[in-house]
């Protein structure tokens, strides 16, 4: 077993850290307090390759790994948690449902322009009625022969802002949970669909989260992503990439957070001497690195399954789960080490510990995640 990135991963790893450094993390603050999309570092990070990281080069991507994704996603995520969040489901959901779902023609259609960061991608699954309990959705497609007619509602759509939708609708009503659902691309100007305005959240403010309506929406049948009725399979493998990402957005907000924290506590004054030099608060440290460390190891051994072809779904829940779990834990306690500093907007770990949040929540909260994960483990029962 070999510990260590390949020298191609670490210079991805390098590039992208500076890039944040430099064009991501001095906005950080400012797409907080403004709850505006980053265009122009979104455009730059498709002219660097990175929009479609993951993607082949012949469909606009940069031929990355997904382990070249996930230390992506990581490091945007160390200063911008919104902007992770953009770029894990752009190129993890929106690109990527194209690719291994898509015909060449949907290919040629939308998926160089998704790659390159000419247009964003979004991915809709979740309804009012039907989020952990994906497989009972409403939103309703009825075949009309060469196109779908849709009629339904999404909500907590992330990229509001999209051109493409991944859209999961039900096309045979006399099929069960999780059955008769189909995977379409739904355009933004469709007629008939229509974007609500974001919705106001604790965190992620940088990305637009939205609810959409279809009221005799008409979308041809050439937009089909995989089988048509058996899109429920699209959907569940699209999530263990997915769930592999948020787990590096997880572990990224972790990481970002205890960094600015230490070095915050060998500045920081108190009693004659800096808090770093406070036993006490090392073993916090010490929790903190080792949970984060552990956090990490998992993330990057599930991107590592999914290269290689293994079964991961076990995998890629215990690393979201874990990674989540640790990036709540470690900024509510770097909050706690910046006093009431790290209770105010002016320090970064405030917005950290708001962001950290919903990564418990989404893309399947961690309770399905343990139902997942003990299901492997155990097997089944009725």
């Amino acid at each position: 077993m070999q510990f260590k990135l390949s020298e191609d991963t670490l210079m991805i790893r390098n590039m992208v850290r500076n890039f944040a450094k430099k064009e991501i993390e001095p906005l950080a603050e400012e797409l907080d307090n403004t709850h505006q999309f980053p265009t122009e570092s979104f455009k730059k990070m498709g002219e660097l390759d990175l929009a479609g990281l993951c993607i082949p080069e012949e469909w606009g991507g940069g031929g990355g790994s997904y382990l070249d994704f996930a230390v992506f996603i990581e490091e945007l995520a160390k200063v911008c948690a919104s902007t992770a969040v953009i770029m894990s489901v752009h190129t993890g959901l929106g690109c990527m449902s194209i690719y291994k779902y898509g015909s060449q023609k949907l290919k040629e259609k939308y998926l160089k322009d998704l790659a390159s960061g000419k247009i964003v991608g979004a991915y809709a699954l979740t309804e009012p009625n039907a989020g952990s309990d994906a497989g009972s959705l409403k939103c309703r497609a009825e075949d009309k022969g060469d196109h779908f007619i849709l009629n339904g509602q999404k909500i907590f759509i992330t990229n509001g802002n999209a051109t493409t939708f991944c859209t999961f609708v039900k096309t045979d009503s006399t099929q069960g949970p999780g059955k008769g659902i189909t995977c379409l691309i739904v355009e933004r100007d469709t007629p008939g669909f229509t974007i609500s305005k974001p919705v106001d959240k604790m965190g992620m403010n940088g990305s637009p989260t939205v609810e959409l309506s279809f009221e005799d929406c008409k979308v041809p049948k050439e937009n089909v992503l995989g089988e048509i009725n058996d899109g429920f399979k699209v959907a569940m493998g699209l999530l263990d990439g997915g769930r592999i990402t948020i787990g590096a957005q997880a572990l990224g907000i972790g990481e970002g957070a205890l960094e600015y924290t230490t070095q915050y506590m060998k500045e920081r004054q108190q009693f004659g001497k800096p808090l770093a030099a406070n036993q006490g608060l090392q073993f916090m440290v010490a929790d903190m690195a080792t949970a984060l460390d552990a956090a990490q190891l998992l993330v990057y051994r599930a991107a590592w399954m999914k290269d290689n072809d293994i079964p991961h779904g076990k995998e890629a829940s215990m690393a979201k789960l874990f990674a989540s779990d640790t990036a709540m834990e470690v900024t509510t306690n770097c909050v706690q080490l910046l006093g009431g500093y790290g209770y105010c907007k002016e320090y970064p770990v405030e917005r950290m510990m708001r962001d950290a949040k919903i990564t418990q929540i989404y893309e399947g909260a961690n309770q399905i995640q343990r139902m997942i994960i003990g299901r492997n483990v155990i097997g089944k029962f009725k």
